[in-house]
């Protein structure tokens, strides 16, 4: 059923905004699956690499890792688990002191992995002119700061 814009534009934003992170997120993790690896474990690689997220190129432990990732961890993301496949993968080692640390061949498949985003990114932009998907960006942008609250005054 298709609907007029005046009955698109009386849909609750926070409805279709959560269908369509579901949406994303399900198919994104689905294409890394087919490659053989998960979002988590990219995410692991890429904080640990020092030619990507990792500030210092310094190793991390686990309770680092996640509060760097909070942003976009899920609740069913168990980096403990998922950091023991990159392990035994070799690529991450462990230190005496708990730290995780990216090996030469981590920081390699964290390479080969990033190689699959654009094409990730063009199936979910197909048929979405630039200038559409840069409107959809502000519109969002516009209602997360119309429901931030303001800091409280003392």
């Amino acid at each position: 059923m298709s609907m007029s814009d005046a009955e698109l534009a009386a849909q609750p934003a926070a409805y279709w905004t959560g269908v369509a992170y579901e949406s994303l997120i399900a198919f994104t993790r689905a294409r890394q699956a087919e490659l053989g690896f998960t979002q988590p474990q990219f995410w692991l690689l890429r904080n640990l690499s020092a030619n990507d997220l990792s500030p210092d190129g310094q190793g991390m432990t686990l309770p680092e890792l996640t509060t760097a990732m909070r942003t976009y961890l899920r609740r069913e993301d168990d980096l403990t688990a998922e950091s023991e496949v990159l392990l035994s993968r070799g690529w991450l080692t462990r230190d005496p002191a708990g730290r995780l640390w990216i090996t030469p061949a981590g920081d390699e498949a964290r390479t080969t992995f990033a190689q699959h985003a654009p094409a990730v990114r063009a199936h979910i932009h197909n048929g979405i002119p630039d200038t559409d998907y840069v409107t959809t960006v502000k519109v969002l942008q516009q209602m997360i700061r119309n429901t931030t609250p303001p800091p409280l005054q003392p």
